[in-house]
């Protein structure tokens, strides 16, 4: 029989001065008993991070057609394709194609990561950003996870500071390219 899905609620404040989005958002997240916590985290602050209006986390692991993350229109379709971790360049090059633009946010070495996808086909590539956060930043957090979650975000000039359950963090949130 397999292991049942661990839910995680978060109730997050959210405050992108960067993108002028302030939303008090109640989120039940399902981390898969294969997931890790800091890719369930990683999916979260991606979440927070790109929010705006059709947001959704997508079916997660057990889905392998959908990303971490995805933004969709009124008409159902497919506006932003955001992933977690490192995704092949084939994944990222089919989201490349049915969305309006492609986003990761890692938690790995991200000039490894880039120079995995070198030379390989990716629609757009230029376009394609990679978020990053400092060291040691996503491992302070995932130590102050529970299973119902308190959470402040804050965005400023690409700095993020976090509040989680009376745990305080900040980093800068870093962009990277394809070169």
């Amino acid at each position: 029989m397999a292991l049942p899905a661990t839910i995680h609620t978060f109730d997050v404040q959210l405050a992108d001065v960067d993108r002028g989005v302030y939303e008090d958002v109640a989120l039940r997240v399902a981390r898969h008993p294969s997931e890790t916590d800091a890719n369930m985290l990683m999916r979260l602050l991606a979440y927070c991070l790109e929010y705006e209006e059709g947001i959704a986390f997508s079916e997660g692991i057990s889905s392998t057609d959908e990303p971490a993350v995805l933004v969709r229109d009124l008409t159902g379709s497919i506006t932003a394709w955001i992933e977690v971790g490192a995704p092949d360049a084939e994944r990222l090059h089919r989201g490349s194609r049915l969305a309006d633009r492609t986003v990761v946010y890692t938690q790995r070495e991200p000039a490894r990561l880039l120079a995995s996808w070198a030379g390989k086909r990716i629609h757009r590539a230029d376009e394609l950003v990679v978020h990053s956060f400092d060291a040691g930043f996503v491992e302070g957090a995932v130590a102050a996870i529970e299973r119902r979650n308190s959470m402040t975000v804050s965005v400023t000039e690409r700095q993020l500071y976090l509040d989680l359950n009376g745990t305080a963090l900040g980093t800068e949130v870093h962009e990277h390219r394809l070169p």
